[in-house]
């Protein structure tokens, strides 16, 4: 029975060295693993002796990590493209007025390069767009401030929006500039188009009016006024035809014919068509055009129709004795016509605006026609893929030119 107790404390040393050279070697596969998680992350074995449990629960964890990583990356990376390709301007400040992120078409508004880690009151430098980022700052709430840049004549409107989480402000900015200039357009084409009407329909209750008390017995007088009736509609029906040929042109409805054509025949088509009209002002009307130009893909009446109407311009603006010239050339992607004129010229200022439906320059350039000509000029040639513009000195006259592309 003595060496029972020897016997046990044999075996329980021997099973306490069991257990510490487990408990030391499982230490050195722990540790050899975590070396292996540093140096290889990608590759991770799901079968590393003694550590599978853990290893492959290890592995599981990282796959799943790495799937929501790359569904992170991949949202970021939508993101980040919105964020390029949006036109409206976007600023991230913190809660210290620092902007951290500011995307192209903020840099393009106001003009920075560099906006990042500046004052919010740096990159906006206007009082009224600060003043609404303060207040939002100070009461946490959304605010909004639409405001003017006279040296710029931008029109701009800024939205705060406040951060609840880190303290800062999303400010985001939209150029009203172009929804300001069809607005202004919009009121204009209103009252130009009740003006136009307006003036026949005077002329036509005052001739009815006068024939009514009398006037209509009169054999001098009757059908001196029925003439003028007659000429009133005939404006208004010219108005009402070329304002539906113009919404249908801008609404893609006109179907061009396209066919090969020389410039110098459309020139010379259109000068005939308006010499009658020229000789009667008392003008000369030149054709200025080599007949080996190449040939245009084009809509004849159409473009023919351009010229008419430019050259009718020029002729109303002209004073007798002077000259109108029609004149192509060759470009590098077609061919380019110019109407020039010795007429009174157009100011710098009229030069954006004249191909405006009803644009009138001043009163000294008023006169007859419906104010329609050139806007549907312009339709036409864009219509064909060209493009068209003036270049005028007052007093000297004006050129209207177009481009057209070769077949």
């Amino acid at each position: 029975m003595s060496q029972f107790p020897s016997f046990l404390a044999i075996l329980f040393f021997l099973l306490a060295a069991w257990f510490a050279w487990r408990y030391f070697d499982l230490r050195k596969k722990i540790r050899q693993y975590t070396e292996l998680i540093k140096r290889l992350p990608d590759e991770l074995p799901t079968d590393f002796k003694q550590l599978e449990t853990i290893s492959n629960a290890i592995a599981s964890l990282k796959t799943n990590f790495d799937s929501k990583l790359s569904n992170l990356n991949l949202e970021t990376a939508r993101l980040s493209t919105v964020l390029e390709q949006l036109t409206d301007g976007v600023l991230i400040a913190d809660a210290g007025g620092q902007v951290q992120f500011a995307n192209p078409a903020a840099r393009k508004l106001f003009e920075m390069n560099d906006p990042l880690h500046r004052s919010v009151a740096e990159v906006l430098r206007n009082h009224q767009l600060i003043d609404a980022w303060r207040r939002c700052q100070q009461t946490r709430e959304m605010q909004s401030e639409s405001v003017e840049l006279p040296g710029r004549r931008h029109f701009l409107q800024l939205f705060v929006i406040p951060d609840s989480h880190e303290g800062g402000s999303l400010l985001l900015v939209q150029d009203l500039t172009r929804v300001r200039k069809l607005e202004t357009v919009r009121r204009d084409f209103i009252s130009n188009v009740s003006h136009e009407l307006r003036t026949p329909l005077a002329s036509l209750k005052a001739l009815t009016e006068t024939l009514q008390d009398g006037a209509l017995a009169d054999p001098q007088a009757g059908p001196r006024f029925l003439g003028r009736i007659s000429t009133e509609v005939d404006a208004l029906t010219q108005m009402a035809q070329e304002l539906l040929d113009l919404s249908r042109i801008e609404s893609g409805q006109v179907e061009l014919v396209l066919a090969p054509i020389s410039p110098k025949q459309l020139l010379t088509s259109a000068a005939e068509r308006m010499k009658m009209q020229v000789d009667r002002a008392g003008l000369k009307l030149s054709v200025v055009c080599a007949e080996d130009l190449p040939k245009i893909r084009a809509d004849k009446a159409r473009l023919e129709q351009v010229l008419v109407n430019l050259i009718h311009n020029a002729v109303k603006f002209t004073k007798p004795g002077g000259e109108i010239f029609l004149e192509a050339w060759s470009t590098a992607g077609g061919a380019r016509c110019a109407v020039r004129d010795t007429g009174v010229g157009i100011p710098a200022e009229s030069l954006s605006r004249i191909f405006e439906r009803f644009y009138r320059v001043d009163k000294s350039r008023t006169g007859s026609g419906t104010g329609l000509g050139l806007s549907i000029s312009k339709h036409i040639v864009e219509a064909h893929g060209g493009r068209i513009w003036a270049e005028s000195e007052e007093g000297r006259g004006s050129v209207f030119y177009f481009e057209i592309p070769a077949v």
